[in-house]
């Protein structure tokens, strides 16, 4: 699967690095398949500078820092949605001090999550420069097919908006 997503992967660092920037990446149902693919390049201490698999409650309260409280506080905002994406993104960008962030949150299946969302549902967010975020429906069930076609778009919503 790495194998895969390296050219995409090997796009970003070479901008990444030629600009000396920096990114992090909260991801969920991606499993850490989008920190996986951007540190298979060599060099990426250059540019990468941490990851988290926010899978559960408590780690989201751990790694990114974000409290029940505070998630209450945040008004119409739930698991698997565009705004719970920059959430992560601009949460694990405040942590690491990077250039740019990648927040991912969906669910990868074999079944639908507790919010409503059918399997192959994924929110990711770029933060850096600006703010971009978008929805993937796979309309599959599988799970690894899933996390990859999740990853392959969070590196294409990166590439992108790096541009």
């Amino acid at each position: 699967m790495i194998q895969e997503l390296l050219p995409q992967a090997e796009r970003i660092a070479a901008i990444l690095k030629a600009r000396g920037e920096t990114i992090s990446v909260a991801e969920s149902s991606t499993a850490g398949l989008i920190s996986a693919a951007l540190l298979a390049v060599g060099g990426a201490s250059a540019y990468f500078m941490g990851g988290a698999v926010v899978y559960t409650r408590a780690s989201r309260t751990e790694l990114l820092r974000v409290t029940d409280e505070e998630f209450a506080a945040l008004t119409g905002i739930t698991p698997s949605t565009e705004p719970y994406a920059l959430l992560f993104a601009r949460k694990i960008k405040e942590r690491l001090n990077t250039t740019w962030s990648v927040g991912e949150t969906g669910t990868a299946g074999p079944t639908g999550s507790r919010y409503g969302h059918a399997p192959g549902h994924s929110c990711i967010a770029v933060i850096g420069r600006v703010e971009r975020a978008i929805t993937v429906e796979t309309g599959s069930a599988d799970r690894v097919d899933n996390m990859r076609a999740f990853s392959v778009a969070a590196l294409d919503l990166l590439e992108k908006t790096l541009g």
